[in-house]
Formats: C-alpha cells, sequence, structure tokens
C-alpha cells in the first residue's frame, strides 16, 4: 500500500485452527507480516484472534479445541490461501528468514503473476503473488477456459 489510504475492512474471514495458536500468531507477524489486532486468550488457549493484511484483507484464527462440542472443528494444518503482494520477492526473503518452509521458490506464472508458496510450522500453505484477480463490474465477463 502507498499509504494514501486505509486498506479496506474485510468482508471474508479465512479461518484456520492451530495446535499452538500463539506460536502461530508470532510466525504470521514475523515471517509474513500480518499485523494482530485482536487476540483474545486465556492462558495458552486463543479463542480469537484476527490478523489484519497490510495491503488489504485479514484472516481469523484460534486455538485447536476438538470434541463434538466443537463450533469450529477446522483440523490444523489443512488451510491454504492465496494472499496479493506488491513485492513477492522481498516477502519470500523475509518467509524464508523466519524459518517457512518452502514449497516453491519465486516463479512468473502463465497469467502475468509472480508467486511463491510457503508452509507455516503448523503445516498451512501460504501462496503469495502479484495476481490480482479478474476485473469485477459490468464490463468484466467470467472467464471460462475448457480443457
Amino acid at each position: 500500500m502507498d499509504g494514501t489510504a486505509p486498506a479496506p475492512a474485510p468482508r471474508v474471514w479465512p479461518t484456520l485452527r492451530a495446535r499452538d495458536a500463539r506460536a502461530l500468531i508470532r510466525f504470521l507477524t514475523d515471517a509474513f507480516g500480518f499485523e494482530a489486532t485482536t487476540v483474545v486468550a486465556d492462558g495458552d488457549s486463543v479463542h480469537h484472534a484476527e490478523l489484519a493484511w497490510p495491503e488489504g484483507g485479514g484472516i481469523m484464527l484460534g486455538s485447536v479445541r476438538g470434541g463434538d462440542g466443537d463450533p469450529w472443528p477446522l483440523e490444523p494444518g489443512s488451510f491454504g490461501a492465496y494472499v496479493v503482494t506488491d513485492d513477492p520477492d522481498k516477502l519470500f526473503e523475509r518467509a524464508r528468514g523466519a524459518g517457512a518452509q518452502v514449497v516453491r521458490a519465486p516463479y512468473d506464472t502463465d497469467h502475468g503473476s509472480r508467486d511463491f508458496t510457503v508452509r507455516d510450522p503448523e503445516g498451512n500453505r501460504w501462496q503469495f503473488g502479484t495476481y490480482r484477480g479478474a476485473p469485477r463490474g459490468e464490463a468484466a465477463r467470467p472467464a471460462v477456459r475448457e480443457g
């Protein structure tokens, strides 16, 4: 972001669970630059956390609870996300330096994006790149590819 306007508030919140949510929050802030905006915890158990992505959007996470009464029974390490960034090469070096497991080093895609893929300590897959999605609006038409 260029600092001229604040990022819009997220309207879609990808969510994940973690075995060690406090450690995952530290990793996501150190390795990728997420900003912890809300952490509701009791000791080692994180009931609810919100992490903002500085370029817009965010995620929610919490400690795995397990059991029949778990209202959000997501398996730790099963999360995956694509996150838009203006400088994937710089972010890749930051993530690698913080201990992210490299799945795929920076590369150029056939649709004009620069991407890389890593895993966090819980095993979640994170792909970062410059692709901002297809245009929206009246003039935009769904892209349909066959074969």
